[in-house]
Parts: C-alpha cells; sequence; structure tokens
C-alpha cells in the first residue's frame, strides 16, 4: 500500500539475546482490536500498530480492519509500510483464522506465478493504453473545432470524452495497485498524473477508499464500497436486520426500479465529488487539489471558447453523468450480486472468492471492464499487472476446485442482469421481515 515510517515499537522485549520471545494467545491478540489499541500478526510476530497507523499512506481504517488478526497474507500484495525484519516482536501461539492447506497451496500458486513472470509489466501495453487514451481526448476536441457545437458534434464529443474517462479510470487503477513500474515512487507518480491531471480526482481519497475495498470486500463496516447510506439495502443479512428494526428509510422493495434513477446516474456526477473535495478539503490534500484543478483548467481551456463557461460545465456533467454508468454496472457485476455480511474473519482466498465473480473473457470484456471481468485473479493478486490474468485463471480456478471453493464466471449479460436481481432479492426480503418478523 505504498510506502510509510517504520514501526519502531514492539509489543514486548526482552532476554534472549537482550530481547525475550514473549508468546500471546489469540484470545489476547483478539483483545488488541480497538481504534486506539491495535495489534496486528504478520508470519507470526505480533505488532503494535496503534500509533504507528495514523501515519499510514493506505489509510488508518484498513489497518483497522485487520486489528486482532492475522494480515500475513496481505504482506504479499501490499506493503504495509514498515520494516519486518528490524521489528522483532512476540509471536502468537496458532492462528485459528486460516487453513492451513488452503493458505499454503494459495502461497504455493503466488511462487508459480512469480517463477511465470506473471508479476512482470509490459511497457508496451500500458503506453498504447495510455496513448489511446490521449488519442480519445484529441479526438473529442477535434470533432469541436471541425464541426461546431451542434447537438450531434456535442453528443459525439460527450460520448468520446466519457470513454477517454472511464478507460483513464481503468488506467489509474493500475497504477494505483502499483502493478505497472517495479518502483512504488514511479506508480504514485504517474497514478497522480492519471488520476488528478486526466480525471480531476484524488489519488488520495482513492487510496483510503479502494484498499479498504480490498482488505474486506463486500464486509459490512469494513468495504466502503458496501455503504449504501440506507439507500439500498444488500445481500441477505441487511435486509433482514433492517427489517427486523422496522428501518424504512426508503421504499426497499422498489429498490431494484429506483437504482436506475439514483445509482449508476448519481454516483460519479454526486456523491464522488462531494466525497473527493471534502476528502482534499478536510485532509488539506493541496498537492491532490493542485492536480485535480490541473484537470479542470485544461478543459476549460480547451472547451470554454466553444461553449461558454456554463455551457462546458454542462457537457461535463454530462460526460459525468455517461461514465459513471459504465463505472457502476461494471464494478457493481462483480460483487453485488456476491456474499455480503458481517465480518467472518474467513481466510485470504475464501474471503475474495465468496465476494467476487468473473465476467467471461473477450477482447471486448477485457477493454471495457479494464481487465475486471477477471475480479477474482485481481483481488487475489491486486499488485499483478491486468494483461496477465488470463494466463493466471485457470491455475486460480484449479486451486478452488482443489479446496471445493466455488469459482464463479458470467456472462456480461448475466453479470448486469444479477445486480438488479440480486436488488430485487434484497428487497423482498426485507419486506418480508419488515411485514412478518
Amino acid at each position: 500500500m505504498g510506502g510509510g515510517g517504520q514501526l519502531t515499537e514492539p509489543v514486548e522485549t526482552s532476554a534472549c539475546g537482550g530481547r525475550a520471545a514473549s508468546v500471546y494467545t489469540w484470545d489476547e491478540v483478539q483483545k488488541h482490536c480497538h481504534r486506539n489499541d491495535q495489534w496486528l500478526v504478520i508470519n507470526r510476530k505480533v505488532y503494535n500498530v496503534t500509533q504507528w497507523a495514523k501515519r499510514h499512506p493506505g489509510g488508518l481504517r484498513v489497518i483497522s480492519h485487520y486489528a486482532g488478526e492475522d494480515a500475513t497474507v496481505t504482506t504479499a500484495f501490499y506493503n504495509w509500510g514498515f520494516s519486518m525484519s528490524s521489528t522483532v516482536t512476540s509471536a502468537a501461539t496458532a492462528n485459528k483464522y486460516t487453513s492451513p492447506p488452503v493458505q499454503h497451496d494459495f502461497q504455493a500458486l503466488r511462487t508459480r506465478a512469480e517463477g511465470l513472470g506473471l508479476f512482470q509489466a509490459q511497457p508496451l501495453f500500458f503506453c498504447l493504453h495510455l496513448g489511446h487514451i490521449l488519442l480519445l481526448e484529441l479526438l473529442a476536441w477535434m470533432s469541436v473545432w471541425l464541426w461546431g457545437t451542434g447537438w450531434r458534434t456535442t453528443l459525439l464529443c460527450s460520448f468520446i470524452l466519457a470513454v477517454a474517462q472511464a478507460q483513464a479510470g481503468w488506467l489509474q487503477h493500475d497504477f494505483g495497485h502499483l502493478s505497472v513500474f517495479k518502483l512504488s515512487r514511479w506508480n504514485h507518480i504517474f497514478h497522480k498524473f492519471i488520476i488528478g491531471h486526466l480525471k480531476g480526482a484524488s489519488g488520495n481519497w482513492w487510496n483510503h477508499r479502494h484498499f479498504q475495498h480490498h482488505a474486506k470486500p463486500n464486509v459490512f463496516s469494513k468495504d466502503p464500497d458496501v455503504n449504501m447510506l440506507h439507500v439500498f439495502v444488500v445481500g441477505d443479512i441487511q435486509p433482514v436486520e433492517y427489517g427486523i428494526k422496522k428501518i424504512k428509510y426508503m421504499p426497499y422493495h422498489h429498490q431494484h426500479q429506483y437504482f436506475f434513477l439514483v445509482g449508476p446516474p448519481l454516483l460519479i456526477p454526486v456523491y464522488f465529488h462531494i466525497q473527493i473535495l471534502r476528502a482534499m478539503f478536510s485532509r488539506r490534500d493541496w498537492v491532490d487539489l493542485a492536480w485535480s484543478m490541473s484537470y479542470y483548467l485544461r478543459y476549460f481551456c480547451c472547451y470554454a471558447p466553444f461553449y461558454g463557461l456554463l455551457g462546458s460545465v454542462a457537457l461535463i456533467s454530462f460526460v459525468r453523468f455517461l461514465e459513471s454508468h459504465w463505472f457502476v454496472w461494471v464494478t457493481q457485476m462483480n460483487h453485488l450480486p456476491m456474499n455480503i455480511d458481517h465480518e467472518k474473519q474467513q481466510d485470504w482466498l475464501s474471503m475474495q472468492l465468496s465476494a467476487t465473480c468473473n465476467i467471461e473473457q473477450s477482447c471486448f470484456n477485457d477493454w471495457f471492464s479494464g481487465h475486471l471481468n477477471f475480479q477474482i485473479e485481481h483481488h487475489l493478486f491486486p499488485t499483478m499487472p491486468r494483461h496477465n490474468y488470463q494466463v493466471l485463471a485457470p491455475l486460480v480456478r484449479a486451486l478452488c476446485e482443489k479446496h471445493s471453493i466455488p469459482y464463479q464466471e458470467k456472462t456480461l449479460w448475466r453479470g448486469v442482469a444479477d445486480v438488479v436481481r440480486s436488488l430485487k432479492n434484497s428487497g423482498d426480503l426485507w419486506m418480508d421481515a419488515y411485514l412478518h418478523k
């Protein structure tokens, strides 16, 4: 999850060669799971991260999601930001949250993937992807410059800009996961450039939000992507809880219908924009604000001469409206129909597989979703360059079959339909509990 300060506060030190190996039981470790008292276990060593967590570049919350738990497996995919070798701490006696055979085979799979070179990025792939985004931006501007501001040209320009924005979203996702360059520093620089200058958003806002999603996908109170602000109820558990408590902020039995009015149209143009601005100003993140403003300065310099100030605002709002539909359907069809529940403290493989599914591979699906049609592989190995997911997928499927873990793959159209179907099912569960329990 990027760099950070080195952890220097061990849980306990003592006498063997100047330090003693204290042993804690898991019952003891579990007690340290509060905001002002957080321990992690990594490779059977206990770390007190209470103070250090505040400096973590991925945000305080993503650390707290693993407080009192074993975070070993996550170190293969994220850099928690402290040195394991220089912080000798205490050993935990056992880990009751992991399944040793599954964990062993999963680590073997990662070793095999490394041996196959699947963590090596192809520079040409990402250069071409960035090039086609810049070309789309140029074509959108040239269409207005050559053919004027009639409604047909404006629709064409809006469509091209929406494609460029969606594809830039997938590309910033690659750099945000540190999957392009070997050096984290270069990934961070390009991430700032793409999400800031090409999209007008905030890299730190994205990091803080998205890393929580990966740490605990589809877990209430830990994954911000399932925090529906009482507008929707999702999964099989939350609707029943709301129904029993007679909570009715919205007519949830109709949520599969009003989803089309408040979900895809408003997520990026309204909700994300408010979140981004609030995050940058509340955290005094002036660097991200400068990157974001550079996008809008460039945009208005390009389009205000043709449309004027208000016309340019209307144009970008419509572009965000189109992009939001694209983004919502791609991201929700991989997660919303899957299991959504409270914390169950599953092993990494089981947790990720229960919360994600794939959309079948095709050249169009790969491009359209930014290879997030391989959502399972992405969640298991977030730092792997996406162009290698197709090679990895059969190996992951075989591992899942060996351990009887469901591996779901759907067509694109079924994925879209399942979003609506899952919302209707959750709404029906709420109505039944609301009326009869």
